[in-house]
């Protein structure tokens, strides 16, 4: 394989990885396991592009493709394994997923490309995420109340990026942060 494939191919494995997830829900420390090769997958992919200068818009596209469907699958999980407790919890991921929907319409629109931005809250976010499906299966719930609200703001900061500025700036860090670029 040539190393400008590397990074997207390292995706793909990801993706690939995803259905199995919820497939564990009966065995923890499989669950687990996967779990930290699809983490790992994910941060190699971005800094394999940079190191190797093969980064690319369909790289970026098919990383937040991967996302996407890592939550998917992680959310699939958490119910299987909250059963009923993840009921407090579905208008929150119903809440994100709208208004992360309509991020990509609103980019898709006015950049016509579809686009998620790397702000600091969808990285934070992305973060407790990651982090939740460990403290879930220790069977403390509470942790998602935060990540459920801060998914939701930073989805919200995201859409009120899209609308007001002027282009498309992927690594937007977010309002309250200052734009290195343009110092």
């Amino acid at each position: 394989m040539q190393k400008k494939h590397t990074a997207n191919a390292i995706t793909l494995s990801r993706i690939a990885l995803l259905p199995f997830l919820p497939l564990a829900s009966g065995n923890v420390m499989l669950f687990c396991i996967l779990y930290l090769l699809c983490g790992a997958t994910d941060m190699a992919d971005g800094w394999i592009a940079r190191k190797t200068g093969s980064h690319s818009p369909l790289g970026a596209r098919l990383d937040s493709i991967a996302d996407l469907c890592m939550f998917g699958a992680v959310f699939v999980w958490c119910w299987l394994r909250m059963g009923p407790d993840v009921r407090p919890f579905l208008p929150w991921v119903i809440l994100t997923i709208a208004v992360r929907g309509l991020n990509l319409a609103v980019a898709a629109w006015k950049y016509r490309t579809f686009a998620i931005l790397h702000t600091w809250g969808n990285k934070l976010t992305g973060a407790l995420l990651f982090i939740a499906p460990f403290i879930i299966a220790s069977g403390y719930y509470a942790f998602l109340w935060p990540a459920c609200i801060l998914s939701v703001l930073s989805a919200c900061e995201e859409l009120l990026l899209h609308l007001s500025s002027p282009r498309l700036d992927l690594n937007k860090r977010g309002f309250l942060f200052k734009d290195p670029s343009r110092t």
